[in-house]
């Protein structure tokens, strides 16, 4: 059996994904989410952009996809590591605009995307709620990847579940 570990539900306009993390590799940027979490920043978020076969992204409170700050209230440093790589749908990584530009905006993917390895930090995984997740990697979305139909995060809480041991 694994260890106890803190987890985090999405509670989304299309249902719920729960997320466990990995402290041992990205600290700080677990950190970050957790603390966002507890502030309630992510409620009542837009998703503001998906990409089919590829990612949804969230966290951004302007909806814009150019908002959002860390809990620090500035850009923190990636925490990349060549243990994690994103090798299908429900990695949990940090959105940026370049390195070391990490705040508030995160996406889970959809399949793999080993492109943005060592550039986007991992920092967990969809624990349940894949099936969710694909149904929003299926929302019609217009030619900029913005939802045609709002989908949003309607509340993030905090929980605990068991973390079960990885193959690495």
């Amino acid at each position: 059996m694994g260890e106890l570990q803190k987890s985090v539900t999405l509670v989304t306009s299309m249902g719920e994904i729960e997320l466990e993390f990995y402290p041992d590799y990205a600290p700080k940027t677990v950190e970050n989410f957790l603390t966002l979490v507890g502030k309630k920043y992510y409620d009542d978020t837009v998703s503001h952009r998906i990409i089919s076969d590829f990612m949804v992204q969230m966290g951004d409170p302007t909806g814009t996809g150019r908002g959002g700050k860390s809990c620090w209230g500035h850009a923190f440093e990636d925490e990349c590591t060549r243990n994690l790589k994103h090798t299908g749908a429900g990695i949990l990584s940090m959105a940026n605009s370049g390195p070391d530009t990490n705040g508030s905006q995160f996406f889970l993917t959809l399949g793999p995307a080993e492109w943005l390895d060592g550039k986007h930090t991992i920092f967990g995984r969809v624990s349940k709620g894949m099936r969710v997740l694909k149904r929003l990697g299926r929302v019609p979305v217009d030619k900029n990847d913005r939802p045609l139909e709002e989908v949003k995060i309607i509340k993030a809480t905090t929980g605990t579940s068991v973390r079960q041991p990885r193959p690495y």
